[in-house]
């Protein structure tokens, strides 16, 4: 199994705005993708106005992924409301192999 990770980072008072947004496009992305295990989306309020949100995504393998991503997995995949929402944001994509659960 590989976990896949992005950050970016939002107005605190949008938080849950970006999230509804999220659930419909990357999140509902994720999950109708074959191969996908399931996703979750995290929030850190960072006590200066931001907050950071984090994509975990789990995938059967790094092939399934390029079904979602294309064929560079390693670069992040943006929604075209993203400009409205994130203040800075992570252009690439960390992959890691789960090895214990």
């Amino acid at each position: 199994m590989i976990a896949r990770m992005w950050r970016g980072w939002v107005a605190t008072d949008r938080v849950a705005e970006y999230v509804a947004y999220i659930e419909r496009t990357g999140l509902a992305g994720y999950r109708a993708t074959p191969g996908n295990l399931g996703a979750q989306m995290w929030t850190r309020d960072l006590g200066d106005g931001r907050a950071e949100v984090t994509t975990l995504s789990w995938w059967e393998s790094l092939e399934v992924i390029r079904g979602f991503a294309g064929d560079d997995i390693g670069r992040a995949v943006f929604y075209p409301e993203d400009d409205d929402f994130l203040l800075d944001r992570e252009t690439t994509v960390t992959h890691h192999e789960v090895v214990a659960r």
